[in-house]
């Protein structure tokens, strides 16, 4: 098994985090592309196009062509919102992590290695609306390198930093289309709390779910 090993961030790591990060997070855009597919208001909205379409035109070929055409314009929508979402999360957070993460109380952040090569990342400070608790964020694994135990890693140092800090848990937000990271999340103890929607009107028409899971520290 490859040699992994954990460190906090350092100044020079900042392009690889956001490489990592970046590419984790574009990912999820076939995911969430599926995901619109699969509402029945989108199902409804485009049977009722192609055959408004085919009834007015007597064509078989226009309706087919709008439709892929409102296909390929929602799958550009979908590209915008996470470009727009990796964008802000850089400007912000990421823009500065030691200023947010290493500077600030009770706050990390950690990098993964292999063999000198950076492979993945993970975050935690303060969580801004759960009194007590420390928030999990930027867990990213590069896909090349999953499967070794590395993100389970990455949870475990998050968990024991809450712990010695006096924390009684660890919370973190993930959306409906991260399965594979809800299945990593569940595995290692924690409890989804809390479902709700995305705040853009967009997220909300198209049924975006976010979810906010719980692991509760058990104290010395």
């Amino acid at each position: 098994m490859d040699n992994i090993q954990i460190r906090r961030y350092r100044d020079d790591d900042a392009e690889a985090v956001k490489e990592i990060f970046t590419l984790g997070m574009s990912e999820h855009v076939p995911s969430s592309f599926t995901h619109i597919l699969k509402q029945p208001l989108t199902q409804m909205v485009l049977m009722c196009m192609f055959c408004a379409l085919m009834t007015s035109s007597k064509s078989f070929l226009l309706p087919i062509l709008a439709v892929t055409l409102v296909l390929a314009g929602t799958r550009q929508l979908v590209v915008y919102m996470f470009s727009r979402y990796i964008e802000s999360c850089l400007r912000k957070d990421l823009g500065d992590i030691s200023e947010t993460y290493l500077k600030q109380k009770d706050s990390c952040f950690w990098v993964a290695e292999i063999d000198g090569r950076m492979v993945g990342s993970v975050a935690c400070l303060p969580a801004e609306t759960v009194a007590g608790c420390l928030e999990l964020k930027r867990m990213s694994v590069r896909r090349s390198h999953r499967g070794l135990g590395i993100a389970k890693a990455l949870c475990r140092i998050v968990a024991e930093f809450t712990r010695d800090r006096g924390y009684a848990a660890v919370v973190l937000y993930t959306s409906v289309v991260q399965t594979d990271a809800q299945k990593l999340y569940e595995h290692m103890g924690y409890q989804k709390i809390r479902e709700f929607p995305a705040p853009e009107l967009i997220a909300k028409i198209i049924n975006f779910t976010l979810f906010e899971y719980r692991l509760d520290l058990q104290r010395d």
